[in-house]
């Protein structure tokens, strides 16, 4: 059985729980995912203090859950802490913005990012940067609105991403779209079944770009 460790940086136990049903729906047969939340920090992250804070809070919640794992999926866009954890373990280590990027720009596809939070923009551009994407890269198109309210109202986030999705497409000429957050993952699945280009769920491609580490 590979063991398959799922760090939520976010501090929502019941936000864990959906992102690991997310990623267990991906995993193949012989596959577990167990999820563990952080103990401190907010419930969304939704600015970028937050997400410079979240690091420290991951790589102490990888060091609590022991070393058995076989496989590690940071589950927050913008990947806190994923380097912290790579230098503190040889199995793979992926995060959502990595792998949904990845994804997206296969065959050169251009891409963009429907997301929630526009205090997160700068990091969430310098990840497509720091992958080298910059030149496939469309921008990101926002919602409208507290962040941490929309989230809360499943359908109200569901119909706003879709706008944003819209715009990534319709406006920036985007050939695949993100929908850029841990806490959006159930939004995310909903809305790649409403367009005809791909809508990239990061949860899902995180567990898939993990899945294909393990077997090299």
């Amino acid at each position: 059985m590979q063991e398959i460790l799922l760090i939520n940086p976010n501090s929502s136990s019941a936000t864990t729980a959906m992102m690991v049903k997310i990623a267990a729906s991906e995993a193949p047969a012989g596959c577990r995912v167990t999820g563990m939340t952080a103990t401190q920090g907010p419930s969304m992250i939704v600015n970028e203090s937050e997400l410079n804070a979240a690091a420290a809070e991951v790589l102490k919640t990888w060091r609590a859950a022991g070393g058995r794992w076989d496989g590690v999926i940071i589950s927050a866009f913008g990947d806190p802490g994923i380097e912290l954890v790579r230098m503190d373990t040889r199995v793979p280590v992926v995060g959502i913005a990595e792998a949904s990027m990845r994804e997206a720009s296969e065959g050169r596809r251009r891409f963009g990012i429907a997301t929630v939070t526009p205090e997160l923009v700068s990091p969430i551009n310098g990840r497509a940067e720091a992958l080298g994407l910059r030149d496939l890269y469309t921008g990101i198109r926002l919602t409208q609105g507290d962040p941490r309210a929309l989230a809360a109202d499943p359908q109200a986030l569901e119909e706003a991403l879709a706008r944003a999705v819209q715009r990534c497409i319709e406006e920036d000429g985007a050939e695949a779209v993100i929908v850029g957050g841990g806490p959006l993952g159930q939004a995310a699945l909903a809305l790649a079944r409403r367009f005809d280009v791909p809508v990239i769920a990061p949860i899902s491609a995180a567990m898939r770009l993990l899945c294909s580490r393990s077997n090299e």
